[in-house]
């Protein structure tokens, strides 16, 4: 009689380490701030993506993404409290390379789309010992979308005058070579714990 007991016991540490301890980063109420964090500034960027190429061709939108993205991710940090940025595992920007637990987790985003998990879904919270201090972590996958691929797509298939404008802003770029669905990068963001 004594079995079921025990093996109630067992299932539930079991479940609780699969799932990452009784209370899990996700049910946490910081990680509904991040997520609110991470996911305004994509809107935002897009939205100002297509107006450049609406006005003067994705040449103008390159530089646009180089100069706004920075900034939007500057006043978004100043507003919230959160350090906001961006990074990949294959950067354009110098500024974007992912430290260990970023291109960790940019790496299981890669392997969980593989598997057939919505790319648009794609998250992790946790919170980490950072510098000694306890640091809430979170990241967003960044998936590539249509009009993406103007600058993002196969070189080949990008045009010289895109191209030119990449290897005038960003001589090392090995942000292309991507399809519609892939995950180009994610937001970053993190805050010490209180």
């Amino acid at each position: 009689m004594r079995t079921a007991p025990l093996l109630f016991s067992f299932t539930a540490a079991l479940m609780a380490s699969l799932l990452g301890g009784p209370a899990r980063a996700a049910d946490e109420p910081w990680v509904a701030e991040a997520r609110g964090v991470a996911t305004s500034i994509p809107p935002k960027l897009l939205a100002v993506l297509k107006a450049e190429i609406d006005q003067g061709g994705f040449e103008q939108a390159i530089t646009a993404c180089n100069e706004k993205a920075p900034q939007m991710a500057k006043a978004a940090s100043e507003q919230t409290g959160w350090q906001v940025r961006r990074v990949s595992l294959k950067q354009r920007n110098p500024k974007a390379v992912p430290d260990a637990w970023e291109a960790a987790t940019l790496a299981d985003f890669d392997r969980r789309a593989a598997a057939g998990e919505s790319p648009m879904t794609l998250e992790r919270a946790e919170q980490v010992t950072l510098e000694g201090r306890a640091t809430y972590r979170y990241m967003r996958a960044l998936p590539v979308q249509e009009l993406c691929l103007g600058c993002h797509g196969p070189r080949e298939s990008l045009k010289p005058t895109v191209a030119a404008r990449l290897n005038a802003l960003y001589p090392a770029d090995q942000g292309v070579g991507y399809s519609v669905g892939q995950i180009r990068g994610a937001m970053t963001i993190r805050k010490p714990a209180p």
